[in-house]
């Protein structure tokens, strides 16, 4: 593959988590050049290395990184913030390969991003106690048009959804009909797309977080129960929950690293059904 890849063309590289998706893209920058660029919304933490699995000091040491671990916790930021902040890399005229699992990024990317403007806290955090109460009335809420387009189980997305609608009066699905250019059209770049073997990725995140548990994951989540906040975006680290309940006296810690585990399991299979429902006309890259 990277003998047929143009060294100057840019790359993205999708997949589920634990594919095995950032070696290939460190490999790429390594061999041919170029910039790693996040495209992962939990990888944007500074507070989370290990649960999110971030790049470590010595493989951004082999080729330049952007965008990883460079935002606080409590910082807000969306996929509108990680798309002005992509312009600034191609603005640097390297040559980016960006990877990650954030589907919606991607998106972002190839077909662009609808203008919206920001949420005002006072939204959000009705919007945040709503989901928590009841999710059900945040769905009725919305307009027939956005629901019809909209993933009713991921209420991540409902909520989004939902504060739109609340703060501009108009629904998500009308916005994005006014959606610019994207800023890096899919067929300019060379884009792949990871679809394992579901049991040999399963076993792979079963072994990546006992590595990641014996690396110190848990003293990561110690150092971060003082801020622990769920509602906040940081706190969906998978692991993260799960850990800091163990931290908490809820749960021993082997039924919090197995539950941690099944939960990066299902994350998994979402991110897989996503990409094959969004992503049919990326290179596929099968495994194992």
């Amino acid at each position: 593959m990277l003998a047929s890849l143009p060294a100057d063309r840019p790359v993205l590289i999708a997949g589920p988590t634990a594919s095995g998706k950032s070696a290939l893209a460190l490999e790429i920058a390594r061999v041919q050049g170029g910039v790693v660029v996040n495209a992962d919304a939990l990888q944007v933490y500074d507070c989370w290395r290990l649960l999110t699995a971030r790049p470590s000091p010595e493989e951004e040491a082999q080729a330049p990184h952007a965008l990883y671990g460079h935002i606080g916790r409590d910082t807000p930021y969306s996929v509108g913030h990680w798309l002005r902040e992509v312009a600034g890399v191609l603005h640097s005229r390297q040559r980016p390969i960006i990877v990650g699992g954030t589907g919606l990024y991607f998106m972002a990317l190839t077909e662009g991003l609808a203008e919206i403007p920001p949420i005002p806290p006072k939204v959000r955090a009705e919007a945040d106690a709503l989901r928590t109460t009841d999710p059900a009335a945040m769905i009725a809420a919305l307009d027939s048009d956005t629901a019809a387009k909209t993933d009713l189980a991921n209420l991540a997305r409902v909520q989004r959804a939902w504060e739109v609608l609340r703060t501009t009066g108009r629904g998500l699905a009308d916005w994005q009909r006014d959606t610019p250019p994207p800023l890096l059209p899919r067929a300019g770049c060379a884009a792949f797309v990871f679809r394992p073997d579901p049991d040999w990725l399963n076993a792979r995140i079963d072994l990546r977080f006992d590595r990641m548990m014996a690396a110190g994951a848990l003293g990561e989540a110690r150092a971060e129960l003082p801020f622990w906040d769920p509602a906040r975006p940081s706190a969906r680290a998978i692991g993260a929950p799960e850990l800091v309940a163990h931290l908490r006296g809820e749960m021993p810690l082997e039924q919090a690293v197995a539950a941690a585990k099944l939960a990066s399991r299902q994350y998994a299979k979402r991110q897989r059904t996503w990409f094959r429902a969004r992503m049919s006309d990326w290179t596929t890259i099968r495994l194992p």
